[in-house]
């Protein structure tokens, strides 16, 4: 019966199943169709992706809509780091004797010469701590026409730090170290906080010559900071005088000889020179300075006398000896002992000031002045100097 059902349909023509079995056939037919379109889709993305891989290999500027130079100029245009003055951030990857390479991101290498490193002299870039591996803010300050290689600076950055911390102290009239290195026919050039700065002489508070104050530190306060005009104007007698208002006559300070003259020992006490006179330093008497101190030996001295006005000092270790001689003998001693000599000293003085006022109360009974338990007389006459009486001539009292 199939047989002849199928030669039948031959005979009279195919006719179309019944509409239930259409339905059954329709998802078959639509995932075939699915199919052979994503095989087909995937034929042609692959065939896409070959054509671009042996484009970009062969020709990788076709098609595109500006060239090389183009955008090699357009980078020009833009690279606002690049300029001269721009502050960029970069890593040190080598050094050598005359400076260090350094990776600032940038289309060129960058250079830091060995004079750009730090803003004080410097022989290698090392002293300044710049090694391999060191990150760091830079300044382009130029670049080589020769090889394009920007040239960076630390110096610069170091400068504008340098006014800023001269401005900020001279608002708080501070007092700063500084360290004569020159001298000429107007003053003197000190360098401070890593400037230069010029001392006329006429803010000079000391009797040493611009000679003999090279290559000292000394204290300064100062008179003018304006960047712009890059002047640095510094004053050593203002300094000077602020120090020396904490002096006391007949005070102890410890201080370093800075010198040696026929006549005496310059001493300094906190940033102010003292004169110790061959006559000051021993009870006993020296020929030779040399003998007994050198420069660079630390002392105890008593001052004297202080000259505000011409910021003169005296100063003695011959009223700190426990016995004559000890600053030759035994200057040890005299050091340990310095205090308790001093607070001898200042005693007697005030036994003898207070001796000499009750004899003038004696002898001028209607002044209506006493005399204090301490044996202090007051009110004090104003014609007193301020800083005290000058001990100088005062002499030890002869025990009896």
């Amino acid at each position: 019966m199939p047989m002849a059902m199928t030669a039948s349909q031959l005979q009279w023509g195919w006719r179309p199943p019944p509409k239930q079995q259409r339905r059954r056939m329709a998802p078959v037919v639509c995932s075939v169709a699915t199919e052979i379109a994503q095989k087909k889709e995937r034929v042609r993305l692959k065939q896409l992706f070959e054509e671009a891989y042996e484009r970009c290999r062969t020709a990788p500027t076709e098609g595109v809509s500006f060239t090389l130079q183009q955008f090699s100029d357009a980078l020009e245009k833009y690279d606002y780091e690049s300029e001269v003055g721009a502050k960029v951030k970069g890593t040190v990857f080598a050094t050598d004797a005359s400076g260090a390479y350094v990776d600032i991101t940038a289309k060129s290498t960058a250079y830091l010469p060995l004079q750009e490193a730090c803003i004080h002299k410097i022989k290698k870039v090392e002293e300044a701590g710049i090694v391999p591996g060191l990150r760091e803010e830079f300044m382009i300050i130029g670049e080589n026409g020769t090889d394009d290689t920007l040239i960076l600076s630390m110096r610069s950055i170091q400068y504008d730090l340098a006014w800023e911390r001269c401005r900020q102290l001279q608002s708080e009239d501070a007092v700063v170290k500084g360290k004569v290195v020159s001298a000429n026919r107007g003053g003197l050039v000190a360098q401070v906080e890593g400037l230069k700065g010029f001392v006329p002489f006429s803010q000079i508070s000391a009797k040493s010559t611009g000679e003999e104050l090279l290559e000292q530190e000394i204290p300064f306060k100062f008179v003018e900071v304006d960047e712009e005009q890059s002047r640095l104007v510094l004053s050593h007698r203002k300094a000077v005088a602020e120090s020396q208002g904490q002096l006391g006559i007949g005070s102890v300070v410890v201080g370093s000889v800075q010198s040696i003259k026929p006549y005496g020992a310059f001493v300094d006490i906190g940033g102010i020179s003292g004169l110790l006179h061959v006559s000051q330093i021993s009870h006993d008497r020296i020929t030779d300075i040399a003998t007994v101190l050198q420069p660079g030996d630390i002392l105890k001295v008593m001052i004297l006398s202080h000259d505000r006005e011409r910021g003169r000092v005296s100063l003695s270790t011959k009223k700190l000896e426990p016995s004559p001689g000890d600053m030759i003998r035994n200057p040890k001693l005299v050091f340990e002992k310095a205090e308790e000599m001093a607070q001898t000293f200042r005693q007697r003085i005030a036994q003898a000031e207070a001796m000499a006022r009750a004899d003038m109360l004696r002898f001028q009974p209607e002044s209506g002045l006493s005399l204090s338990g301490d044996g202090i007389l007051g009110p004090l006459s104003s014609d007193l100097p301020p800083e005290g009486v000058d001990l100088s001539e005062v002499h030890l009292a002869e025990d009896s």
